[in-house]
């Protein structure tokens, strides 16, 4: 083995050999507190961007597993790889100027191995979620059923030949054939996990997957990428914090419920806070800090966060805060596949241009799920400190189904500054229920609100909320139909229409500047 301050077994070790290799305060840390730390080239890796550097990587985690784990470290260099497996109790350390690649597939991967495959759902339940949430171990990173594990480090991780799973891969081999891989990194049934401070580019499918994960961190990733940046499926007690994701293809930060362990679970304790998501520049242009524009593209721009859409076993306890929302999607909380979806707050929102609905709050009967599934619950929701400028002319949406309503939703201290410049002829639609489309704001068309649109909901709160339209728009301010218990407090509109109400009960209008005071028992049908 070669490799300065290695031992013959590729272990770092001593004082000195902390000082005289100017190692990174974690690798510090790690040799202070007696853990070994192992490096990859004295195990065969090159990073020389040519050789297949994986086995010999995989070769020093299977090493270091067996004396009890320790960190596997990736001085600088180019690491072209297909599947890496983790073991419990093992760091991977990336270190800055390290560059971790996943190798092209089929012209390196078809002839010598490429991506590992994995099996296939049973058919009893495969076609409950999307073909990518079935599959763990076609990834550059993989893991399944593992403890105390960690990614650090100021390396970066960039997914250049993975597939993304989708049609918008010209020329790429389809996800799903051996050897090929499509996501960065996937975590199954695993617990007290670290994922911090490197950076992600074009990682696929998923940038990060993690299904059935408990104790999971996530601090400090710059992800710059090509489809789902973290996608949290079926995880308890997850901490999201200050990261900076954009992907103008798909969502940014999208927490999931979906069948795929073959049986519901919760999404639950989950703080996401300190975060920027975007959808407007180019892939790559964060990384390198030139922010270029993103190109025209078949789909608009994405980003956001979301709760959904896999949604068969429930989303609760969550805490989301100070997030900036650039160019993309708003704020989405779906339920379609009979999860229930409660107990959320939000606070501290800063959105700019936003290309659909600022908020979308749906309660949906896809149920794409087991026989017998009944739709689910959406309830008790507080948003408050909301900030939106250059809102599409799409409006905010709290949409249920008759006899499920979303109910007990309170938005405070709302401001938003809308294209407007509506006519009529949308202030006159009656948009179709969709209960089992896919969930998306788009999902009715046009909709006759500059504000919110409101259908099957009860008790629902609005108080200090804005609604500003940069040119006239002859919509009104709030469309509600088969909504029981209205609080509106301190309601600013556009001048011209306010309300148009149907079969609503329980309405109370007070204290706003341009309004006059309400009460109405209902059921109402009117518009003013």
């Amino acid at each position: 083995m070669t490799g300065w301050l290695i031992d013959r077994r590729g272990v770092l070790g001593g004082a000195a050999a902390i000082a005289g290799a100017g190692l990174a305060l974690p690798l510090a840390a790690a040799l202070a507190q007696g853990k070994a730390v192992l490096d990859v080239r004295a195990f065969g890796a090159r990073g020389d961007g040519r050789t297949i550097d994986s086995p010999a990587i995989n070769r020093v985690i299977d090493h270091a597993a067996a004396r009890g784990g320790g960190v596997v470290w990736l001085p600088a260099g180019d690491y072209l790889s297909y599947s890496i497996q983790l073991k419990s109790h093992i760091t991977l350390h990336l270190d800055a100027g390290a560059r971790l690649i996943a190798a092209d597939t089929p012209v390196e991967g078809m002839a010598r191995g490429g991506y590992d495959r994995s099996p296939d759902l049973p058919a009893s339940y495969a076609a409950f979620q999307d073909h990518g949430h079935s599959h763990w171990r076609n990834a550059l990173i993989w893991g399944e059923g593992l403890e105390d594990i960690t990614i650090e480090g100021a390396g970066l991780i960039w997914g250049r030949g993975l597939g993304r799973g989708h049609d918008y891969d010209a020329g790429r081999p389809i996800s799903g054939r051996p050897g090929v891989g499509d996501k960065a990194i996937a975590l199954k049934l695993c617990r007290n996990v670290t994922l911090r401070d490197f950076r992600m580019l074009e990682g696929g499918w998923f940038a990060l997957l993690a299904t059935g994960c408990d104790n999971l961190t996530i601090d400090n990733l710059l992800i710059d990428t090509n489809r789902d940046g973290l996608d949290i499926d079926c995880c308890r007690n997850v901490h999201v914090t200050r990261c900076t994701i954009n992907s103008p293809w798909d969502d940014a930060i999208c927490p999931k419920s979906s069948f795929a362990l073959g049986y519901p679970r919760w999404t639950e304790n989950v703080t996401i806070s300190d975060c920027t998501v975007s959808g407007s520049y180019a892939i790559g242009s964060v990384l390198d800090g030139s922010f270029k524009p993103f190109p025209p593209a078949p789909k608009s721009t994405h980003g956001r966060v979301k709760l959904g859409t896999e949604s068969n076993g429930g989303f609760r306890n969550f805490a989301i805060s100070n997030c900036i929302f650039d160019t993309c999607r708003g704020l989405a909380l779906e339920t379609t596949d009979g999860a229930r979806l409660e107990d959320i707050s939000v606070t501290n929102l800063t959105m700019r241009d936003v290309t659909t609905a600022p908020i979308f709050l749906w309660l949906g009967t896809r149920m794409r799920g087991p026989a017998g599934s009944k739709p689910g619950t959406l309830k008790r929701v507080q948003i408050d400190n909301v900030t939106v400028s250059g809102a599409a002319p799409l409006p905010s949406i709290i949409a249920g189904q008759p006899g499920y309503p979303v109910e007990d939703v309170r938005i405070s201290n709302m401001f938003v500054d809308q294209v407007g410049g509506q006519g009529a002829a949308m202030a006159a639609l009656d948009p179709p229920e969709n209960a089992a489309g896919y969930p998306e704001p788009n999902m009715f068309g046009d909709l006759p609100a500059t504000g919110f649109f409101v259908r099957h909901a009860r008790n629902i709160a609005l108080s200090h909320v804005e609604v500003r339209t940069r040119v006239q728009d002859a919509r009104p301010g709030f469309w509600m139909r088969n909504v029981d218990g209205v609080d509106l407090h301190d309601v600013k509109l556009p001048s011209g229409p306010a309300f148009r109400l149907d079969a609503v009960r329980r309405f109370r209008l007070w204290g706003s500047r341009d309004l006059s005071d309400r009460r109405m028992a209902g059921p109402v049908s009117a518009a003013w």
